[in-house]
């Protein structure tokens, strides 16, 4: 019995001595200070950590939401090779399980410095998100107070807590937004009086934080994370009750003055939160394994050598390296955007780094600070680290105890001389071979698609048997199938260089598709007239070039050459016109078998500012054209300008006055517009709460002395004239102005634009998700003014639109000579984008985590809400009629329709919900209801109702689809004005890995089945066969017949093997 309750006392007493949380103190005295883990001496031998895969950011990486048991292999792998090194603590922000603090503590034996941003990044205030945080403002005083009172109540007993962080370089982040790091102003005056007017108030909110935190939590102390020593003076000043004083500190090998500085103005123990070198050389424009390791060797030299009882400075308690491995993400974030791609941009300079320094260019390459490389994401979500030099090297470093007995100054230094670099460099050859990426050239992907189809239905046109010709889709009901396969070369010639190419190689291509407008269809059968009557060719592009890029990083310029790849607009630099598109169709630009085709420059240093398009076709549809922008900021001013010019011969234009088309470019549903020559130039400016664009254009010249049809008179007693464009309609002007201040958000915008002064839509976004929009177009005056309002997790977004041409559209009735003008044969024309338009909406969202904001182009993916909605009302008075269609047949022939769609008022109702209650579980959906009008000459008007769903679980992916009394799927649907009573889609399929929100090349296999009801208005509908391609009315009437369908079994087989 005594044994047993022996036993029991001794359990007992293990449990409570393992599982009580550290006693972590500053301790100082005439040797220095120190910092004391359990009554022991502790220097930190840290590392900055994070787990962001290859392809996400810090938003949407969500590692802490996985599975437990990806992240327990996650933190095993990397614990692993992080105590291998000698590291005992890791730096990480908030938003970890305690949990998992506590594992990597008690699995791996290594601390966590637990990190709040302290508004560095904007914060959440009301429901709103405000990207630059005011640290006098009251509001967000007490929500910041109340973050970390909540912190410290979480953490406070967990085991593996070393301390807590306030911040990271926020005193940087009063001069600039964002995570990647710029150039610093050099005006002394500007950094006082930021200083004065934000640092102070921050500082003085800091120190409340930390009174409030070590009341809480006494067993650990509160550092604080600045950038260098900048504004010190205030930190001595307001700071007082702050435990330890950190810096994110990049100076060279040496940090030069800081330990004494920060000994005489603070006296407080010095803890290097960030400090470190890039492993890419900016001169060589290559990896830089050994400068690397160098500088990072000297650093922890320094480090060691200012410990206490050292006879230096002795207030350093030691560092956290940054970082442990590469972040892809950085370069591009803003625009979530280059996550899969190692960019080697340099986005400042540090003359500290002399290795790859040249005074006026930037040599700190972001993308490139990791001592391991990052390798790519298996299917788990997980990835494979390759150490670098500097790996081998600080773990070399991290053997020596500055606190152990008999250590001096004399032995620190003579140690860190023994340390040998190339060894290190040599050691990580292995590492960098294993990784791979190194080849000249080397196959980047392997893709192949096979999909059966097994099709049927009733009161079908679709035969049974396919009749040969191959001229007639669907050909035939019943089974089909088809293979398309991908092939991928990638070249880098050099580090600054490197280019792509896939190529697509087509076996049977399927006939019977009911959706039957695809990229493959381009192998089927085609006609074609020879000397021995009609011919038909069978074997058609049976190998092409799916899409083609490169991209040349050279010290004035960086070049990128697309071909039927993506490209960004340049909205946001200044082209408030917007005559450069944003060229990213998805899946459209293979189901019309569209083309992009050119290349972009942006100038570097000297020629910052420049960016240059030049291309056949930059643009799906766009003539060759050149456009260049300039942008420059002028006193408080951002000024830019852009030139643009179609190279077209003749401007487009035969000796009989028609158009020229290029005929793949017509088949593929976009017809150019008429080449033309224009000039922009915006000023803009953004202040604390007022922002302001005003910008003029000049357009259209070429156009000059065309002429066009207008009418006087009524309805039945027109008179048509003539009239030609003048130099005063090449001319145009806007200006917008912007309000924000808390939860109100208001805008107001206004344009005048000359009959061929065309612009383009707008594609910014102003605070919220509405519908209305500046279409740029020509001959438009327009007005535009919405506001948004916001409060707690809702927002109330109300927008007004008018606009009406200088030149009315034609009207239908119009006799001969008279017609529709039409945007082929005509220079300008009066369609959707400028018909006389009174309109209004209603937008109200609920947005729980406005953070990944739920009109963000990436929110698919980065919403982390468990439910966010917004639900819309848009009504659109339209008074008048407007000019002719071009309508695309289904084979992509094109023509102007006679008439146009009748004056129709127009509203609809639409919705979106995004879900996503786990990370392994989650759905989006969109819904519509409203009335809507043909492209074409129908008059009559629909009223439909759609809705989609898509949604993940683990690996499975459910797409949905319901459509009543709707469009088809192809524009040509529209144009006719063809609808279907009701049409079905659900496809079910199950990945390698996890699924995408977008639709991307996976490795997969799934089922989908279309169903499809048919009445007279469809096509296909075979009560509504004519007796000849050119009759108007059928054999017999429809009148009497039950509706008919059509269906498709579809089963598909992806594999995808790279990009």
């Amino acid at each position: 019995m005594k044994n047993i309750f022996l036993r029991l006392f001794l359990f007992l007493l293990a449990f409570q001595v393992f599982g009580q949380t550290d006693k972590v103190s500053v301790v100082t005295n005439n040797q220095g200070s120190k910092l004391v883990v359990n009554g022991k001496d502790f220097i930190v031998n840290g590392m900055n950590w994070d787990y962001i895969p290859i392809g996400t950011n810090t938003v949407n990486a969500d590692f802490w939401n996985k599975s437990d048991e990806v992240i327990k292999s996650a933190l095993d792998a990397e614990m692993m090779l992080l105590k291998n090194m000698g590291v005992n603590a890791i730096r990480q922000y908030t938003g970890v399980p305690a949990r998992w603090i506590k594992y990597i503590y008690e699995t791996h034996g290594i601390y966590t410095m637990l990190n709040h941003s302290f508004g560095r990044y904007g914060l959440t205030l009301d429901g709103v998100w405000t990207p630059i945080t005011d640290y006098s403002e009251p509001r967000t005083q007490k929500f910041l107070l109340s973050e970390v009172d909540k912190l410290v109540k979480e953490y406070k007993d967990t085991p593996g807590i070393l301390m807590y962080l306030l911040g990271n370089e926020n005193n940087y982040g009063l001069f600039w937004q964002g995570a990647e790091t710029e150039d610093f102003p050099d005006d002394e005056k500007e950094r006082q009086f930021v200083g004065e007017k934000r640092g102070r108030p921050m500082y003085r909110l800091m120190n409340e934080a930390t009174k409030k935190m070590k009341a809480i939590d006494m067993s650990h102390p509160v550092a604080i994370c600045n950038g260098d020593t900048l504004f010190i003076d205030i930190i001595a000043e307001e700071c007082k009750d702050v435990d330890i004083f950190g810096v994110n500190s990049y100076r060279g090998p040496s940090f030069t003055d800081i330990f004494q500085v920060v000994k005489s103005k603070l006296n407080k123990p010095l803890l290097f939160t960030e400090f470190g070198a890039d492993a890419f050389n900016a001169i060589d424009n290559q990896e830089d394994q050994l400068s690397q390791a160098f500088y990072m060797v000297e650093n922890w030299k320094e480090i060691y050598q200012n410990t206490a009882g050292l006879g230096k400075a002795e207030n350093s308690i030691g560092g956290f390296t940054f970082q442990f491995s590469d972040g892809w993400w950085k370069f591009g974030f803003e625009k979530r955007e280059g996550a899969d791609v190692h960019d080697n941009n340099a986005s400042w300079s540090n003359g500290g780094y002399q290795r790859d320094y040249i005074p006026g260019k930037n040599n700190m390459n972001e993308e490139w600070f990791g001592i391991c490389a990052k390798g790519p994401t298996n299917e788990r979500g997980l990835y494979t680290l390759y150490p670098r030099a500097a790996y081998y090297a600080l773990k070399e470093a991290h053997n020596i105890n500055p606190y152990a007995e008999g250590t001096s100054l004399e032995s620190i230094t003579t140690y860190f001389k023994n340390i040998q670099l190339m060894d290190a460099v040599l050691r990580a050859r292995g590492d960098k071979a294993a990784l791979g990426g190194n080849e000249k050239i080397k196959l980047s992907n392997l893709r192949a698609e096979f999909t059966t189809f097994n099709t049927g239905g009733t009161l079908l046109t679709t035969p049974q048997i396919s009749d040969g010709t191959g001229q007639t889709y669907p050909d035939r009901l019943g089974f089909d199938h088809m293979q398309s396969y991908f092939i991928g070369v990638a070249g880098q010639p050099t580090a600054s260089m490197k280019a792509e190419v896939n190529f697509n190689i087509l076996g049977n291509v399927a006939g019977n598709p009911i959706d039957d407008i695809f990229y493959e269809n381009v192998g089927r059968p085609v006609t074609v007239n020879s000397d021995n009557g009609n011919l038909t060719l069978t074997d058609n592009n049976r190998l092409r070039v799916y899409n083609a890029s490169f991209e040349w990083k050279a010290e004035k310029f960086d070049m990128r050459g697309f071909y039927r790849t993506s490209h960004y607009h340049w909205a946001y630099e200044g082209d408030i016109f917007n005559l450069y598109p944003e060229a990213n169709y998805g899946p459209n630009l293979d189901i019309y078998n569209g083309e992009i085709l050119g290349l972009e420059v942006d100038g570097k240093g000297s020629l910052a500012g420049l960016k240059a398009a030049f291309g056949p076709q930059l643009w799906w549809g766009a003539n060759p054209a050149v456009l260049l922008k300039y942008r420059k900021k002028v006193g408080h001013f951002d000024v830019t300008a852009i030139y643009h010019k179609d190279i077209v011969a003749g401007n487009g234009i035969d000796e009989n006055g028609n158009r020229i088309f290029d005929p793949i470019q017509a088949r593929s549903g976009v017809i150019p517009a008429l080449p033309t020559e224009r000039t922009t130039i915006a000023i803009e400016k953004k202040a604390e709460h007022f922002a302001f664009q005003l910008g003029g254009i000049w357009a259209g010249r070429p156009l000059n002395g065309r002429t066009y049809q207008v009418t006087t008179g009524t309805s039945g007693n027109y008179t048509v004239l003539n009239d030609r464009i003048q130099a005063k309609d090449n001319f145009g002007g806007k200006a917008k102005i912007t309000y924000q201040n808390g939860n109100i958000n208001w805008y107001a915008q206004g344009s005048v634009m000359g009959l061929v002064a065309n612009g383009g839509f707008d594609q910014t976004m102003t605070f919220t998700g509405w519908k209305l929009k500046d279409s740029g177009s020509g001959n438009l005056n327009n007005f535009l003014t919405g506001f948004a309002y916001n409060t707690g997790k809702f927002q109330v977004a109300p927008n007004f639109m008018w606009q009406k041409p200088m030149v009315d559209p034609m009207p239908n009735d119009v006799g001969a000579p008279g017609r529709l003008r039409n945007f082929v044969d005509d220079p300008f024309s009066v369609r959707g984008a400028n018909r006389e338009t009174t309109a209004g909406e209603i937008l109200l969202t609920y947005d729980p985590t406005p953070g990944t904001y739920m009109y963000e182009w990436d929110n698919d993916r980065a919403e982390d809400a468990k439910f966010a909605m917004n639900l819309g009302f848009v009504y659109r008075h339209l008074p008048t009629t407007q000019d002719a269609a071009i309508g695309f047949l289904a084979n992509r022939a094109f023509f102007a329709f006679a008439q146009s769609a009748p004056a129709q008022d127009l509203w609809e109702v639409h919705s979106r919900i995004v879900s996503k209650i786990r990370p392994d579980f989650g759905f989006i959906s969109n819904i519509y209801y409203g009335t809507g009008q043909a492209n074409g000459d129908s008059e009559r008007t629909i009223t439909r109702f759609g809705a989609d769903l898509r949604m993940i679980y683990n690996k499975m992916k459910i797409t949905g689809m319901v459509k009543v009394n709707d469009w088809g799927p192809f524009d040509y649907h529209r144009d006719f004005n063809l609808t279907f009573p009701v049409q079905l889609m659900l496809d079910f399929s199950t990945s390698v890995g996890k699924p995408d929100w977008f639709i991307l090349p996976d490795t997969k296999v799934g089922i989908r089945g279309t169903w499809r009801a048919l009445n007279e208005n469809s096509p296909r509908y075979s009560p509504m066969v004519t007796a000849t391609p050119f009759a108007t009315a059928p054999i017999i009437s429809p009148i009497g017949f039950p509706n008919g369908s059509e269906w498709e079994i579809r089963t598909y087989i992806h594999i995808n093997i790279g990009k």
